[in-house]
């Protein structure tokens, strides 16, 4: 009999124990009857707080999804390599601009004849003859050739800026979608901290009834089971993390095991501009479409280009030479005074009057390509407004989900603590108790997927429009 009452104060105790530890985990949450304010869209986010690892608080660099971007765009190695190209642009582009100028090609040699070169029975030259010649040919006129491989390799170095700028864009959207993730990691790690620690509270009540002989065995093993599976479930999702974490190091180029402190949150950010305005900036700020308007003018100089061959070829040629039969080419016997040089200037004029249709085909090839390439570009502008209507879409639809969210959390929280009241009571089973801290657990991951998914969206619909927001900030 004093065994019995034994164990039943000690049952008592672990029930006030585990009723205490369990009402500072809801502490925030309203009384049974109490009206409730509804939870803002901007306070969502406090609902389920993020789980910060001690190395990570204690980390010499912290760093903001702001200085991330940052960071990224000054040292990652593709945007590295995208500057690299542009200034082998820019060079391309001084380089076809000195085509302009005729070349100025000078030739110095020695030749020496088995006999000496005669004019009948008098010598005419030197046996060991030495030379020099020096030539300039300016082109005058090569049928608008010239111009249009200027102006073609212009419009390359704009298509190489615009190729930079879109890297930019893609490197902006890996950067803010790693950061984003690995905060709805550090969320989730939290929810299931929280999951364990209700599922040991769980536990404790059980073992305290069984003890008694309130509950069964079976009562004791399921919740076994299932704080086992919780805390599998949190090793995994730590895992996680720190794979995301290995990931925003690489994008930043940084060591791969450093530790950062990577501070922020997921949060809502009202976004008020329309379709249509969101249209009308990538218009004018896409880089693709000014990459694709950039090919349509490079191909329209190639048709140019190709048509040159219909015009002649004007130069205009000076030509200096001197010869004699020392290196020096100084003084020559056989010349007219003894003088080793001589010069002259003249123009001429190439044309190429038939070519079996080569030209012109090449011509009509050009032109084809015009064509082609214009349609792709009207098909990357109905692509970029699909794009941009598809991320408004998912920032709507995720937007709804966050204030679906953070109710079924509120519900979820309730549901359990009542749950966990009745079954205290004994006037519920513990699959009841289970049941809803599933639901719980449950709703808390649809909250900070949707909170997830909003600020991807966000994102992914700046990228979408051209415009680099590296804090996501929103007017």
């Amino acid at each position: 009999m004093k065994l019995r009452i034994f164990l039943l104060s000690a049952a008592v105790l672990a029930l006030i124990f585990a009723s205490s530890a369990f009402a500072q985990q809801a502490k925030p949450e309203s009384s049974v009857g109490e009206v409730k304010t509804p939870v803002t869209m901007e306070g969502a986010t406090t609902q389920v707080p993020q789980a910060v690892s001690k190395d990570e608080q204690d980390a010499d660099r912290t760093l903001t999804l702001e200085d991330c971007v940052k960071l990224g765009l000054k040292q990652n190695p593709t945007i590295v390599a995208a500057r690299k190209d542009l200034l082998a642009s820019d060079s391309a582009v001084k380089s076809q601009r000195g085509q302009f100028g005729g070349p100025l090609k000078a030739t110095y040699g020695y030749t020496h004849y088995n006999d000496q070169p005669r004019n009948g029975d008098t010598p005419s030259g030197y046996q060991d003859a030495w030379g020099f010649t020096l030539n300039v040919s300016q082109p005058l006129f090569k049928g608008f050739e010239l111009l249009s491989k200027y102006q073609k390799t212009k419009l390359q170095r704009q298509s190489t800026e615009a190729s930079l700028y879109n890297a930019e864009l893609a490197l902006i959207s890996q950067i803010q979608t790693s950061f984003l993730t690995l905060l709805q990691g550090r969320m989730e790690v939290k929810s299931k901290e929280d999951s364990v620690a209700r599922l040991k509270s769980q536990l404790q009540v059980i073992q305290a009834f069984y003890q008694v002989g309130l509950r069964p065995r079976v009562d004791v093993l399921q919740a076994e089971v299932e704080l086992a599976t919780a805390e599998q479930n949190l090793l995994i999702a730590k895992n996680t993390v720190d794979s995301r974490v290995a990931r925003l190091n690489t994008l930043l180029n940084l060591p791969i095991d450093e530790k950062v402190n990577y501070t922020g949150e997921l949060t809502y950010l009202p976004f008020s501009m329309t379709l249509d305005q969101c249209i009308a900036i990538a218009d004018k700020k896409r880089p693709d479409l000014e990459i694709a308007q950039k090919a349509v003018e490079i191909a329209q100089e190639d048709v140019t280009i190709s048509e040159s061959g219909f015009y002649p070829d004007i130069t205009a040629d000076l030509n200096y030479s001197s010869t004699g039969g020392d290196p020096s080419v100084s003084k020559n016997q056989y010349n007219y005074r003894n003088r080793p040089d001589s010069w002259n200037v003249g123009a001429n004029l190439n044309w190429e009057l038939f070519s079996w249709g080569q030209t012109y085909y090449d011509a009509q090839r050009a032109k084809d390509n015009v064509l082609k390439i214009k349609a792709e570009f009207d098909n990357t502008k109905l692509e970029a407004s699909y794009e941009i209507k598809d991320q408004l879409l998912s920032l709507k639809a995720a937007a709804d989900r966050i204030g679906v969210g953070r109710k079924s959390v509120e519900a979820g929280r309730e549901g359990y603590r009542m749950a966990m009241a009745r079954y205290q009571a004994q006037v519920s089973t513990n699959n009841e108790v289970l049941n809803a801290q599933s639901r719980l657990s449950d709703s808390e991951a649809q909250l900070i997927q949707a909170l997830s998914d909003y600020q991807v969206a966000l994102a992914k619909l700046y990228v979408a429009m051209g415009e680099k927001n590296p804090s996501l900030k929103t007017n």
